[in-house]
């Protein structure tokens, strides 16, 4: 007998998969912003009003380090440690980017700042998760 879809995603959401998960959707959605602030830099700078070479800076980063993600989270038993260091990372993360945003340090319209939220959430998200996936596998 097979598993049904639902209940094969009640399953993975209660083991110790769910921390693998985590750690492989942030480092897909990670690595693709890095590469698409790359890629996009000039383009953003308007759109988003994020200067091109911080633009560059930022992508650069977020294309390692989402890779480093993707090597953290390659197989199963994931390493505890470097899967807090990426969770604490990523709770960094949301919040120099609140910080960025409250200050205007970065200067970004109305769509950057929106975009700035919409990243947050999605990083936090992933924290969470991983977080989450960390208490489950203990």
């Amino acid at each position: 007998m097979t598993a049904t879809a639902p209940s094969r995603l009640s399953a993975l959401f209660t083991s110790g998969e769910s921390l693998l998960l985590a750690l492989r959707l942030d480092a897909v959605v990670t690595t693709a912003n890095g590469l698409a602030y790359l890629a996009l830099a000039h383009p953003l700078e308007r759109l988003l009003g994020l200067d091109a070479g911080v633009s560059i800076v930022i992508g650069a980063f977020l294309t390692a380090y989402g890779l480093a993600v993707a090597v953290v989270g390659r197989s199963a038993p994931v390493n505890r440690a470097a899967a807090s260091a990426v969770a604490i990372g990523n709770a960094a993360w949301v919040v120099a980017s609140l910080v960025a945003l409250s200050t205007g340090a970065l200067g970004l319209t109305t769509v950057g700042a929106v975009w700035a939220v919409m990243q947050s959430v999605t990083v936090g998200g992933f924290a969470a998760l991983q977080y989450l996936g960390l208490r489950r596998s203990h």
